[in-house]
């Protein structure tokens, strides 16, 4: 649920890009575009698969509830569907150094810079995770859809895909609506902010759609899963807190910082292997788990690091939409230091997020 923006507006980065890059995004995207169909189209196509068919419906009307429920844009995107005949619309890689959970970042000239560098093909995005220093800890994460910030709604928009269009209900209503909150603010050169506030339009908005429009069934299987998520997203929460002590503390040498970062990465498998059990054996994170280091915590960090300053905002704003966004498009305009001491400032004293 990352943005691409950065990597079709152009320009030059910390481990530059070459034309190559822009190529790929630019060339990507449009076949990606050229791939889409409208949802009427496909409903109306007796050769559409039939389970793809109450998919699509259904999509329609998240799409019409994003707008009338929660104020977000009514134009061109999410209107059409596409098929790409892979697992993920894009492949982000991220990497974060050793001892630090600051992420690397790549600049562009429009879209400011942005922690991730996204990649159409799978391979490409692996060879370039292999190319980077070999002091990174390095990541490629699929992922399942971007925005281009509305930049492509005059020919067409962002469609819905088949990397997602099959989630259970709540978790395609979460992601249509944290693409659109792309759409309603983007602060340059803070990816952490634009994320967080999209997932906190996402948590708010798919809640409300599931309280209202779900049915029954829909609803517990999202409350298990959600219950889940929480669970899992509390442990690594605190588990970059420990590594960010370890990270920060002068007295400690090269080797007793590994020591106790090894000890505090043991402590996530066995915290997790507990979780599991509770779970009743239920393995969705346990790939994620597998390959944690600090891109992969950094990263999550993004898109949780500002949440509860955003819900509490939304709350300050009575529930109002249009407020809400009204004042976070004002933390937008402002310069980064003076944003961010805003959000420390909303955030609420518990660590409940």
């Amino acid at each position: 649920m990352a943005l691409l923006a950065a990597a079709l507006a152009g320009g030059c980065a910390s481990h530059a890009p070459g034309p190559g890059y822009y190529w790929q995004s630019v060339t990507g995207h449009l076949r990606l575009m050229a791939a889409a169909r409208p949802i009427d189209a496909w409903l109306a196509d007796p050769a559409t698969p039939a389970a793809l068919r109450p998919r699509l419906e259904r999509v329609r009307e998240m799409r019409a509830f994003a707008v009338t429920e929660l104020g977000l844009p009514d134009n061109a995107s999410y209107h059409r569907y596409a098929d790409l005949g892979r697992r993920a619309a894009v492949f982000n890689v991220v990497a974060a150094p050793k001892y630090s959970l600051q992420l690397e970042q790549w600049c562009f000239p429009v879209a400011g810079c942005v922690t991730y560098r996204g990649y159409f093909d799978e391979a490409a995005a692996r060879a370039f995770a292999a190319s980077l220093p070999a002091d990174l800890e390095v990541q490629v994460q699929p992922v399942p859809a971007y925005s281009t910030l509305g930049w492509t709604n005059w020919i067409g928009g962002d469609p819905v895909l088949n990397t997602f269009i099959h989630y259970p209900e709540g978790e395609v209503a979460r992601l249509l609506f944290h693409e659109l909150a792309h759409q309603v603010v983007y602060a340059a050169d803070d990816t952490t902010f634009n994320e967080s506030f999209a997932t906190a339009v996402e948590r708010l908005g798919g809640e409300r759609w599931m309280a209202t429009r779900a049915s029954e069934t829909a609803r517990a299987e999202y409350a298990t899963f959600d219950a889940r998520r929480r669970e899992f997203r509390a442990l690594t929460r605190d588990i970059r807190r420990q590594l960010q002590t370890v990270y920060a503390d002068p007295a400690l040498d090269e080797t007793q910082r590994q020591t106790r970062k090894t000890e505090v990465m043991t402590q996530l498998r066995e915290r997790h292997a507990s979780l599991r059990a509770k779970w009743g054996g239920w393995a969705g994170y346990d790939a994620w788990i597998a390959q944690a280091n600090n891109a992969s915590l950094a990263s999550q960090g993004t898109y949780d690091e500002w949440v509860p300053a955003f819900l509490a905002l939304h709350e300050r704003s009575g529930g109002d939409w249009g407020r809400f966004y009204d004042a976070v498009r004002q933390l937008a305009r402002q310069p980064k230091a003076d944003r961010h001491a805003a959000l420390r400032g909303l955030t609420p004293p518990s660590n409940e997020r």
